[in-house]
């Protein structure tokens, strides 16, 4: 049956027939922007989470290797790293750099720690190391406070601190224009050697080496 016209205004004013369409005209801009919102949220919280798991699984990885060091050690922990972060596409935007943190057997004003050897993975080669590259320290007191955020990760004479610095590039789905645009995450963790005494890093096989 159809709907007889609204012959009066009192009629008009009491007619509720299209309220539900307006609220929801009205309301599904808001819902749209909170929907979004989580969205990018959600992928931003596992970015930030994947990146931790990197750097923490990088450290403890290569700290585990009972035996001296080698470039074959090193392409199965990057093979661990590349496979932990390839959801968030980490080989392609970030890098992580493993550094071996040793104690640089001098004395007096040229004691301190150095960086006997470093190794990179991941294209995103324009973030470089924080603590500096490989062979910082070897001769002078330059990392004499340590390296890490604090500066007081060292490694006692005899072992090795295996330090991970991870950096990655979060490219936001919807709200660039609010962030400003990419958003860098940065972890760094760092674990002591187990039971190693050879604490430099040997290529037996002859692998390529993944320099930073």
């Amino acid at each position: 049956m159809l709907t007889p016209p609204l012959s009066s205004p009192s009629r008009l004013l009491r007619d509720t027939s299209g309220v539900a369409m307006v609220e929801f005209a009205l309301t599904l801009p808001v819902l749209l922007l909170l929907v979004l919102g989580g969205i990018e949220v959600t992928n931003l919280a596992v970015a930030h989470l994947k990146v931790n798991q990197v750097a923490t699984t990088t450290a403890d990885n290569a700290a585990r290797v009972s035996s001296k060091m080698d470039e074959t050690d090193l392409d199965e922990i990057f093979v661990g790293a590349k496979t932990a972060g390839e959801a968030i596409g980490l080989e392609d935007k970030g890098r992580v750099i493993l550094s071996s943190v040793q104690d640089n057997g001098k004395s007096g004003t040229a004691k301190g720690q150095m960086i006997n050897w470093q190794r990179c993975f991941g294209k995103a080669t324009g973030k470089p190391p924080k603590y500096g590259r490989e062979g910082k320290g070897r001769s002078d007191a330059a990392l004499k406070d340590g390296v890490g955020k604090t500066r007081k990760i060292k490694a006692q004479p005899g072992t090795a601190v295996m330090l991970v610095e991870v950096a990655y590039t979060y490219d936001p789905m919807f709200f660039a224009a609010v962030t400003g645009g990419p958003i860098d995450i940065n972890y760094e963790t760092a674990f002591n050697v187990r039971e190693r005494t050879e604490l430099g890093i040997t290529n037996t096989k002859g692998r390529p080496v993944k320099s930073c």
